[in-house]
């Protein structure tokens, strides 16, 4: 595939709907939580997990690239069943708790700007307008969604961030030396748990393959389209973490966690900030579930196109499967119950739970099948990405044993 010079941020597409995907509500109210607690003082846990699920997103597209099939493909045909069982088993369980979540956060954005209608209203309005967009028009259509999506989320938390006058050189300081504050362990769990997402790091390859990339000769922009996902990330995390600290607000986890925040920028920054912040976090909730709703019926549909013994994945085109649509209609369906059990930011915190179990068995994952060089040749990964994969799979593993505890100590 040959990209063109002279527009080559047109041609990164992808990467944009990672960073939508990886944003969720968790990551909203973790990253707040955080500022308002810490103020920037946990900055370097926000690019230390940023750059972790780089590289496990990095590992995904690599293998792609290099075998022309996708890590479903890969658990059918390359390792034992009960791989491939796992994820069956595994997939059903995420998407109906990671689906209720993100029916609950757009229905607290949706209320947060419009009172008027309950949480509940605007769930399952949030949720059909989802799946229509889903399955309306082609990728192209859907990359443009997201990509204005994207630009309105960050750029109107960037601009409130900046406007509250943050020190900067403070903050560079934090980045740069990692350090943990009193009662902070908690909020380092829920960072690495949540930030830059878990399962829908797979749909990159079925979003990939809709632009036609393939081969190693697409690695340099691939690798290119995840920096800018991650850096989007990044400075997204960073700007909500400023915007609550220089609130100076007693941020907890209640169903009033936005409007707080926005009142705070309100009596600061006027009606203008008020608004800005409601309208970026609705932008980065409904991005994340237009691209879970749109990318992880992929997963089921490649499922069932191993089970039906189909050559490959690219031989069928997933979206026009009744694997794909009735999977979308499951996702944007029954999920919906989880609106009337009256605890929405508890449901938004299960998708980090839910999630963090998923990461240590991506990380072993590439461990195996990015270092086999008679399955990816010269893409296999080197001493570097062998190195952070361990670091990610000792990591996740931990915090997955974390989260396993806190829930039944709870």
């Amino acid at each position: 595939m040959h990209l063109s010079i002279l527009s080559p941020l047109k041609a990164l597409g992808q990467g944009l709907v990672v960073a939508a995907a990886g944003i969720g509500a968790g990551d909203v109210i973790a990253a707040t939580v955080t500022g308002a607690a810490f103020g920037t003082r946990l900055a370097w846990a926000l690019l230390a997990c940023v750059a972790l699920k780089f590289v496990l997103n990095e590992g995904v597209a690599r293998w792609q690239l290099a075998t022309g099939s996708t890590i479903i493909e890969a658990c059918a045909q390359r390792l034992p069943r009960w791989v491939s069982g796992y994820c069956f088993l595994y997939l059903p369980l995420w998407t109906f708790f990671v689906g209720g979540s993100l029916t609950n956060a757009c229905g607290l954005a949706g209320h947060s700007l419009f009172p008027q209608w309950p949480v509940w209203v605007w769930g399952i309005v949030h949720s059909a307008v989802a799946a229509a967009l889903a399955l309306a028009g082609g990728f192209t259509f859907f990359e443009r969604v997201m990509k204005a999506l994207v630009g309105v989320m960050v750029l109107t938390v960037l601009v409130c961030a900046v406007l509250v006058k943050p020190h900067v050189g403070e903050l560079l300081r934090h980045l740069a030396r990692p350090a943990l504050p009193p009662a902070s362990g908690k909020s380092v769990v829920g960072i690495f748990g949540g930030i830059g997402g878990s399962m829908t790091m797979l749909c990159y390859g079925y979003w990939i393959r809709g632009n036609v990339w393939n081969g190693a000769g697409c690695q340099r922009a691939v690798r290119a389209d995840l920096l800018l996902a991650y850096a989007v990330t990044l400075i997204f995390a960073l700007a909500l973490t400023v915007v609550a600290a220089g609130c100076n607000a007693a941020i907890t986890r209640g169903s009033g966690m936005a409007l707080e925040v926005a009142s705070r920028l309100e009596a600061l920054l006027g009606p203008a900030g008020r608004w800005a912040f409601l309208t970026g976090f609705w932008c980065a909730v409904f991005g994340v579930m237009l691209a879970v709703w749109q990318g992880v019926p992929y997963l089921f549909a490649d499922f069932m196109a191993r089970r039906s013994r189909a050559t490959a994945a690219r031989d069928v085109d997933l979206k026009t499967t009744r694997a794909y649509r009735g999977y979308l209609f499951f996702l944007a369906g029954p999920p919906l119950v989880l609106l009337f059990a009256e605890k929405p930011v508890a449901m938004v915190m299960l998708f980090t739970v839910i999630g963090a179990f998923f990461m240590p068995f991506m990380a072993a994952l590439l461990l195996y099948l990015d270092n086999r060089r008679d399955w990816i040749g010269p893409l296999r990964n080197d001493a570097t990405r062998n190195v952070a994969l361990v670091v990610a799979l000792a990591l996740f593993g931990w915090i997955a044993i974390t989260e396993l505890v806190d829930v039944f100590a709870g």
